[in-house]
């Protein structure tokens, strides 16, 4: 009798906690991927009883729960229809996996997440600021005509109310509503308050009494953090509210209560306490910048490129930021001058390997990702080609430190975060300096690499295409299954995923594969390929055998990278035709084994089924 995919849906939701249980819903080509917030509130029991589960695991922090091929996609369809569970994107899976990585590693993200959105708003006004100011250099009367002003507030504005446009991105980020976290931002530059620049400019400053607080009315102009934990608060807040206040007056209540609350606690609490600590951050870097005649600097430089690989890079931008708004240092971003000469650096040695290698792929990828890096975005160069044959990464390290400690020496700054590279003379404030800070970090790296990086010589043979095999692996009454790839066949017990082991798709074995294709194992037709590419189920003319095939172990995490198929969904096909193809380098690099599981499906209509192993 076919399966009642509603009901399966139905009763698989009933065991899961309800639905603020259920942090993401996806599916493979035979499982149920849920993301649980708490697995202590399943019903395991019950759960493995229900009807077209065929069996359950716990995997990398997901329920997997086994439906089968070309049922699991219709069991999806019903389970977003019955939980009301929105169908996951890559971005929410990626959201649902980032929520279970430690601390430090979320809130790196975090300041990562406010910052680059408003990274074209500081760029254009930093952009600009170099301009009109170099405009000023060059023809005195320009500096002091109506021009320039104008000019001049339009490219600071962006600096100039900093906390209100923080404020907004960092809403957005804790899920606050972004017009209450304006509120806040824009509360504490408030034109009431006295202007933090000029704040020295008072023998006393005037203050509130508020409870048993003591508060200074001062803006919080040049501060970032106190913002952010603000605009955080808020959300939280908020949030808290929404769920706890009557829906007949949530409107008018929390707003209020939110913006109330949030604002007192910023100016008797967060405000003085996170930007006093701002303010010894800030030190800290610039400390760290100039200390031992650029020591500080140099071992930034190198360190620079290590942060960009664990994705950590971001947490500067907050730095930045403080430094650009921050009178105390001359309104100037110091750190621009380390990640230019780290970036530069590892153009050069990206510029070096693509100029040298003999081999056309490195070459093609080498030369555009080298010039991609000069501009200030050397994630290819670095991905793609320093780090692959670390040497040139190493090397980009070295050049990257002493072009660093150059820049500490000559006191470069800039006037803008986001840009480096050759764009970087819009906004630097030393042009001639900052020439030779380039070609000290990006000669380095080019030369130390061009000496003494060489390319593996490696032998190619050629690879010979076997052609389909004719082992039989399993057999039943009515016909018999081909190994569908060349390789040793190995027992299901010996597959390494509990599922497939556990033979829960039915009879299965594992092929360790000598090459990456896919032949038919049978005339048939294909019911289901699956769309990232990794796995299809197949029908059999002769005897109705349904049969998975399924490339490597948890591979749709790939989303189809390294593999590509030649037969849709109703495809007829004969014995022997070619159905896809695999990178097992690409498999393997990606931390997946490469072991081809075949299951035949559907064991139950056979009296007799045999296995070759």
């Amino acid at each position: 009798m076919a399966l009642n995919y509603r009901k399966c849906a139905e009763e698989i939701f009933a065991c899961l906690g309800g639905k603020d249980n259920i942090v993401s819903a996806a599916h493979c080509a035979t499982r149920l991927r849920l993301v649980i917030a708490d697995n202590s509130k399943i019903d395991k029991a019950t759960l493995e009883e229900v009807e077209g589960v065929q069996g359950m695991f716990d995997s990398n922090g997901q329920l997997q729960l086994i439906i089968g091929t070309g049922t699991v996609n219709k069991v999806y369809d019903e389970f977003l229809a019955v939980s009301g569970v929105s169908a996951a994107t890559k971005e929410e899976v990626k959201a649902a996996a980032a929520a279970k990585q430690p601390l430090p590693k979320r809130l790196v993200k975090a300041l990562g997440d406010v910052f680059v959105p408003i990274l074209p708003a500081i760029v254009a006004s930093g952009l600009m600021m170099g301009i009109v100011e170099s405009l000023a250099k060059a023809i005195p009367t320009f500096g002091a005509s109506d021009w320039f002003s104008y000019l001049d507030m339009i490219a600071n504005a962006a600096f100039v109310f900093l906390p209100g446009i923080i404020a907004v991105s960092a809403a957005r980020v804790f899920g606050g509503n972004i017009y209450l976290g304006a509120v806040i931002g824009l509360l504490m530059i408030h034109p009431n308050l006295i202007n933090a620049w000029n704040a020295a400019n008072y023998d006393v400053l005037p203050s509130w009494k508020l409870l048993f607080f003591n508060v200074q009315q001062v803006g919080y102009q040049g501060h970032v953090i106190p913002v952010i934990i603000a605009v955080w608060l808020m959300s939280t807040i908020e949030k808290w509210l929404h769920k706890h206040v009557p829906e007949m007056i949530d409107l008018f209540v929390t707003p209020l209560v939110t913006v109330m609350v949030t604002s007192f606690l910023t100016f008797t609490i967060i405000g003085p306490i996170f930007s006093t600590a701002e303010s010894y951050v800030l030190r800290f870097a610039s400390w760290l910048i100039t200390v031992g005649y650029g020591v500080g600097s140099l071992l930034m430089g190198a360190v620079y490129p290590w942060t960009v690989v664990m994705g950590l890079h971001h947490m500067y931008n907050a730095i930045e930021a403080g430094l650009l708004s921050s009178q105390e240092f001359g309104n100037l971003n110091i750190w621009m001058p380390i990640a230019s000469a780290a970036n530069f650096a590892q153009f050069g040695a990206c510029l070096a390997v693509g100029l040298k290698t003999r081999n056309a792929k490195t070459k093609a990828v080498a030369v555009p990702s080298s010039l991609s890096a000069a501009l200030g975005i050397t994630e290819p160069a670095i991905f793609g080609v320093n780090f692959r044959f670390m040497k040139p990464f190493i090397f980009g390290m070295i050049g990257g430190a002493l072009g660093a400690m150059f820049g500490s020496w000559m006191g470069l700054g800039a006037t803008s975060y986001g840009v480096t590279g050759i764009p970087g003379y819009l906004i630097i404030n030393n042009r001639l300096a900052y020439t030779i800070l380039l070609a000290i970090s990006g000669g380095v790296a080019f030369v130390l690499t061009y000496l003494f990086w060489h390319e593996e010589e490696k032998k190619v043979t050629k690879a010979v295409e076997k052609g389909a095999p004719q082992e039989v692996v399993i057999s039943t009454e009515k016909g018999s299954i081909l190994a569908p790839v060349n390789g040793k066949v190995i027992s299901a017990s010996e597959i390494p995923d509990a599922a497939f082991a556990g033979e829960m798709m039915g009879p299965s074995v594992g092929i360790e594969p000598e090459d990456g294709n896919v032949y038919a194992p049978f005339d048939g037709e294909v019911v289901m390929v699956f769309p990232t590419k990794h796995a299809m189920g197949l029908k059999a003319d002769e005897g109705g055998m349904e049969l998975l095939i399924h490339v490597g172990v948890d591979t749709v995490t790939m989303e189809g990278k390294g593999f590509e198929t030649y037969v849709d969904s109703g495809a007829k096909f004969k014995k022997g035709d070619k159905l896809m193809s695999f990178d097992r380098k690409v498999i393997k690099d990606a931390g997946h084994p490469d072991t081809v599981i075949v299951a035949l499906t559907n064991a139950a209509d056979y009296t007799e089924v045999k296995k070759s192993i």
